[in-house]
């Protein structure tokens, strides 16, 4: 009876998670499928604390309250502009529960080894499964056991980099050891080796030293990726998290934690790949080879950059049939959103186009400024992606672009030699008129100088995004 209805509640919780996942594609659904999500989440845990071989209820119950009110903390106090940095955290842990739970079944795999017959016919539980194995079926659980391990150690150390770089606590720039390439290569050869030594001996010395391989390439591997890669990373880890989680599903021969492992997994590499077609950039060479490599000197930039105020923004948009608005990060870090929609809101009541135009890697991370336009509730219709709006920016009276600096740099179309060269970006140079809001002539979060801020039609609107835009709403005729 257990085992039934564990097994039916994890399908239903299966599908619920599938239903999430698709849901999540358009905001009109998305409140719906993170119910679905939460509804199969409970499911999935209460079949678990009821199902065959559970046990040890206090510690449960104690480990999901203390887990339940820490998340609850956590989401009420974390700002929208700390969400990409709470995403990597959040893949740490999950490559730190994989490393734990690996290391469980090894020590399990030792202990039943060293039991008679009549001692493994009085085992429960998960140490009964494994009395049950034969030879080979060990051989394989092994493999899946370490497996679970590296991709977890991976995660757990390329995710703490992530979230340091993401936070300001680590050099965004990428950073590698002398020898670069040659380290990672030389860990991993180490790993598949000690594979080979840990399938034939079940030695814990081989699974320490392929835990400590794996977290050196996690950390290392990270930090020789700059910042600007960030939201590829993010998403990259995602994907590593959702593998390990599956690989430890085989090893714990739960059929949950297998479909949800391989739905993150494929999801976040197919995100992946999505990003990196986005900056004209392979995944491999994001990963190894970082953000920022040059083939020669970057083209000089010259000019300067002529400011504005807010009077100047103001009767440009009132004379504008059409604006384009091109939110950034420094509108996430100036909580800027609500101001952006109520300039929005005046705007359109006056009669005029407005449109949002949203790069596949603004922010920092997938989907960054969708979540803030949505939470200050711009209408879905009028937020555009790149290939829907960028052959409109000619016909554009006036376009804005706030805290925004590497998807709007023209370089990535104008310099071979620059870092971004070839990447595709929001062309906002042809419209009539280019407004930047921005906090100072610095340059971006990639520390690449953009000639967009120096052309004849662009003018800079320095000063805090939000209140730049508080001031010149009412001036919004």
């Amino acid at each position: 009876m257990e085992i039934g209805f564990t097994t039916a509640a994890y399908v239903v919780a299966a599908i619920l998670f599938i239903l999430s996942l698709g849901g999540l594609s358009g905001q009109e659904s998305a409140k719906r499928a993170v119910w679905y999500g939460i509804v199969g989440m409970a499911l999935a845990v209460a079949a678990t604390l009821i199902g065959p071989g559970a046990g040890l209820w206090w510690l449960s119950v104690v480990l999901i309250a203390v887990g339940g009110a820490a998340g609850w903390v956590v989401a009420q106090r974390v700002q929208m502009t700390e969400m990409p940095q709470l995403v990597a955290a959040m893949h740490s842990l999950v490559g730190l529960a994989a490393v734990f739970i690996g290391y469980n079944t090894h020590l399990e795999l030792l202990r039943v080894a060293g039991l008679d017959e009549a001692a493994r016919g009085a085992l429960t539980g998960f140490a009964a499964v494994v009395a049950h194995k034969t030879a080979v079926e060990i051989s394989i659980l092994r493999v899946e056991t370490f497996l679970g391990v590296f991709i977890g150690a991976v995660t757990f150390t390329g995710s703490v980099v992530a979230f340091g770089k993401l936070a300001g606590k680590v050099d965004g720039k990428a950073r590698k050891l002398p020898g670069g390439h040659v380290l990672n290569a030389g860990a991993a050869l180490l790993s598949l080796i000690l594979l080979l030594v840990y399938l034939n001996s079940g030695s814990t010395l081989a699974l320490v030293g392929m835990t400590l391989a794996a977290l050196f390439i996690g950390y290392h591997l990270i930090m020789g990726i700059g910042g600007a890669d960030m939201p590829v990373v993010v998403s990259m880890l995602n994907s590593y998290s959702g593998w390990a989680a599956a690989a430890i599903g085989f090893s714990l021969s739960n059929d949950l934690l297998i479909v949800t492992g391989a739905l993150v997994g494929s999801s976040g590499a197919i995100l992946s790949y999505i990003m990196c077609k986005a900056m004209n950039r392979s995944f491999v060479s994001v990963i190894l080879g970082g953000f920022g490599n040059t083939t020669g000197p970057a083209m000089e930039v010259t000019g300067e950059q002529v400011a504005i105020d807010a009077e100047g923004v103001a009767a440009a948009l009132n004379d504008a049939d059409s604006v384009v608005i091109v939110p950034g990060y420094g509108m996430a870090v100036a909580q800027a959103q609500q101001s952006v929609s109520e300039l929005t809101r005046k705007l359109r009541a006056r009669g005029k186009t407005v449109r949002f135009a949203i790069h596949p890697v603004a922010g920092r991370l997938p989907g960054h400024m969708n979540v803030l336009l949505a939470e200050a509730k711009v209408p879905y219709d009028i937020v555009l992606e790149m290939d829907e709006i960028n052959e409109d920016f000619p016909q554009t009276d006036v376009a804005i672009v706030i805290g925004s600096n590497d998807i709007v740099n023209p370089a990535a179309q104008e310099d071979p030699n620059s870092p971004i060269a070839g990447m595709p970006v929001l062309e906002v140079w042809k419209a009539k008129q280019v407004f930047v809001s921005k906090r100072g002539q610095g340059t971006g979060y990639s520390g690449i100088e953009n000639p967009l801020f120096y052309k004849e039609n662009t003018r800079m609107f320095y000063g805090d995004a939000k209140k730049s835009l508080d001031a010149l709403i009412p001036m919004i005729e």
